[in-house]
């Protein structure tokens, strides 16, 4: 006799039980009298930068999860552009001054207080961290306010190759420290979660992949036509184009190399590079314009750009020259817009880029293997576009919104002990939801 209350889906390997649903509403619930609200589950995402590839993330794993069902704060350093949009979609949003990317004791110790006093104060169910400094400061305050479950997202791992021995050694024994502080690990990507487990900074069987999702509603299915006007290009000129900050990690100046071999080759070829550099980077932006400018190159810099999706639609072949990566936001939006992709063979990006299926791969560091897979786009056209098809397929079908919060909450439902949650369509929050006591209508929150 099959139990009441047991819901499957077709695919459903786990078998697990889920509490059956309420059944439709006898009356209005507005003809009733005043009912109490139900008991949201309450989630902190901890960053240490709004913005960018991990910013993005968290702001739609925050925005995208039931507002019935969850009430979700994020905190971060207070500069970055999503600032406004997390407020705008009703987030509850907590600016840390001294949250900081480097060591800093003195900063680390105040942002700790911080969130430690936050986290006591709310009392929030789940406390979600990404990212190294955010990851260590938030799982340590988590812990000692004793908060009920913690989880960590694995975006990009900061031990990598290209640090000293010495540093790599202590940025490793720091997430060796706060191992044991986090009840389930996530990671962008299967290589990530695969690094993370060898390396001891997550145990065995304790990390879940979980894509990393991109808004497929403001990336172009296909090549935007106002673009090359726009950036003063010609029609027939081959586009080669590059997105992200202009930063060590994204070897910027390798892009520039590449674009000096292939223009040799391809005299009509234009080359783009979408993105700015941060303050500590500045130099190096500077250094790129030179490196072009000693190779005869000419390359359009349009600075940041919050529709680059947009732009990026118009290159003939999207170049990721980037020494570690753990997946790419640029690269999946990229993709996500049917663009041949040449990328480095890092991290991620292997997950997601088949060599002659859904893109091709140059060893990190080399702009000599990243020109010949250029060029050999370019000699392509329609090799190149079905690839380009195909990696369009790819992560539309898997990088959408709505999966990668569905298994987020199935994550937080599993660890507080709770029914698997029944699937539903994805929503919206309500900006003018009212938050509950201490939160404040405009979603800001000053610790």
């Amino acid at each position: 006799m099959a139990m009441e209350g047991r819901v499957r889906t077709p695919d459903d390997e786990s078998s697990r039980w889920s509490w059956p649903p309420a059944p439709a509403a006898v009356v209005d619930p507005g003809s009733l009298p005043p009912q109490p609200p139900p008991q949201r589950i309450k989630v902190l995402h901890v960053i240490t930068r709004f913005w960018a590839g991990s910013g993005g993330n968290t702001l739609l794993s925050a925005t995208g999860m039931d507002p019935d069902r969850y009430e979700v704060w994020v905190a971060a350093a207070p500069s970055g552009p999503l600032w406004a949009e997390a407020e705008a979609a009703g987030l509850t949003t907590v600016k840390l001054p001294e949250m900081r990317e480097t060591i800093a004791p003195a900063d680390d110790l105040r942002t700790l207080w911080r969130l430690y006093r936050l986290i006591r104060r709310e009392r929030f169910s789940v406390v979600h961290t990404h990212c190294s400094k955010a990851g260590f400061v938030g799982r340590l305050a988590a812990r000692l306010a004793g908060s009920p479950v913690i989880v960590h997202t694995f975006h990009l791992l900061a031990a990598h190759d290209y640090l000293s021995p010495s540093r790599r050694m202590m940025y490793r024994a720091l997430e060796w420290i706060v191992r044991p502080m986090a009840d389930r690990y996530l990671a962008v990507a299967p290589r990530v979660a695969r690094e993370a487990v060898e390396t001891g900074i997550a145990r065995a069987g304790m990390v879940k992949v979980v894509p990393s999702a991109v808004d497929l509603s403001s990336i172009p299915e296909r090549e935007d036509p106002t673009v090359r006007a726009e950036l003063g290009i010609a029609d027939d000129a081959p586009i080669i184009g590059w997105v992200g900050r202009i930063v060590a990690q994204k070897a910027p100046l390798d892009f520039v190399r590449m674009a000096a071999i292939v223009k040799e080759s391809c005299p009509p070829a234009v080359f783009v590079m979408v993105g700015d550099a941060s303050d500590e980077s500045a130099p190096l932006e500077d250094a790129v314009r030179n490196e072009a400018d000693r190779l005869g190159v000419p390359i359009v810099f349009t600075g940041f750009r919050p529709d680059a999706p947009r732009l990026a639609s118009a290159f003939d072949v999207y170049v990721v020259s980037s020494l570690y990566e753990g997946l790419g936001r640029g690269l999946t939006e990229a993709m996500a817009a049917a663009r041949p992709i040449v990328a480095t063979d890092v991290n991620g990006i292997r997950d997601v880029i088949e060599p002659g299926s859904t893109g091709l791969l140059s060893p990190p560091g080399d702009p000599d293997s990243l020109a010949a897979n250029v060029s050999w786009m370019l000699s392509h056209p329609d090799e190149a576009t079905r690839m380009g098809s195909q990696a369009q397929q790819r992560v539309r079908g898997m990088f959408d919104q709505a999966t990668m919060c569905d298994l987020l909450d199935r994550t937080y439902s599993e660890l507080l002990g709770l029914p698997e949650p029944v699937s539903r369509p994805l929503r919206s929050p309500d900006p003018g939801r009212d938050l509950d006591a201490g939160a404040g209508r405009n979603g800001n929150v000053l610790v």
